[in-house]
């Protein structure tokens, strides 16, 4: 038998947590510890090893963004645990809840690696099924609020207002190693084509594709989609403001 997903919600507001909570509840899935700041985050995901985080950015004490880079880190040997921690066996997977539109710091917890982001009004099905969508490793951005997103902190901090500083770290990654075909699908990926689509415009079959992806994830030490994203438009692979002939269809959500 499966066991349940395990999720742990992060919210300074106790409707929203009472809310999510009940949402996920009746869909099998078992909220098993909630946070109201980033370092009870923190510690209830040491305590608890939940599967996937919901992590709101603006919390007391510490924000989620910090949270998110604190579980998500790779253990460094010569750092030594502080009395009183334990490591993070296995991290989980971060769901960052934010209001998109003024939330600067969403990029920077993508390229921390949370695995996507949800607005707070999402609905009980997007909800559970963003929740189930990450867990399988899946990437949670809509495309082309992909596109926005990081056209907006990447290259065009003077276009925006904004700028790039030390709560926005990089993802700088080498591309040499990947192969002609491999780059050609790391671009597609980046103008938000699903596997599906990737698939058709190669005229490769669909499990062909899937491969190349994880190859690409593997080669560039990339957690998953969102962060493949970024690393494209950072490198230059893909240019801010450019649009695939796609676009059209880009709107649709990944749940």
């Amino acid at each position: 038998m499966t066991e349940p997903l395990r999720v742990l919600l992060a919210d300074d507001q106790t409707l929203v947590r009472t809310g999510f909570r009940l949402i996920l509840g009746a869909d099998g899935i078992d909220v098993v510890a909630e946070a109201t700041n980033g370092a009870e985050a923190v510690e209830a995901v040491r305590r608890t090893r939940p599967d996937v985080v919901l992590m709101d950015v603006r919390m007391p004490e510490m924000d989620g963004l910090e949270a998110t880079r604190r579980i998500l880190a790779p253990p460094r040997a010569h750092d030594p645990v502080r009395a009183g921690e334990t490591p993070f066996p296995d991290s989980p997977r971060v769901i960052i809840l934010t209001t998109f539109d003024l939330d600067r710091y969403v990029y920077a917890a993508l390229s921390a690696g949370a695995s996507g982001f949800l607005l707070k009004d999402v609905t009980p099905e997007q909800l559970t099924a963003a929740v189930r969508t990450v867990r399988t490793g899946d990437a949670l951005l809509a495309p082309a609020i992909t596109r926005r997103l990081v056209e907006r902190f990447t290259g065009g901090e003077h276009r925006y207002g904004t700028r790039h500083d030390s709560e926005t770290p990089a993802l700088h990654r080498d591309l040499a190693s990947l192969t002609p075909r491999e780059l050609e699908v790391f671009g597609l990926l980046a103008r938000g084509l699903s596997n599906a689509e990737l698939a058709n415009r190669l005229h490769l079959a669909e499990t062909t594709v899937k491969t190349h992806v994880a190859r690409i994830l593997a080669k560039l030490g990339l957690r998953d989609r969102v962060q493949a994203v970024i690393v494209a438009y950072e490198t230059g692979l893909v240019s801010a403001g450019e649009r695939e002939a796609t676009e059209q269809t880009a709107e649709r959500s990944t749940w």
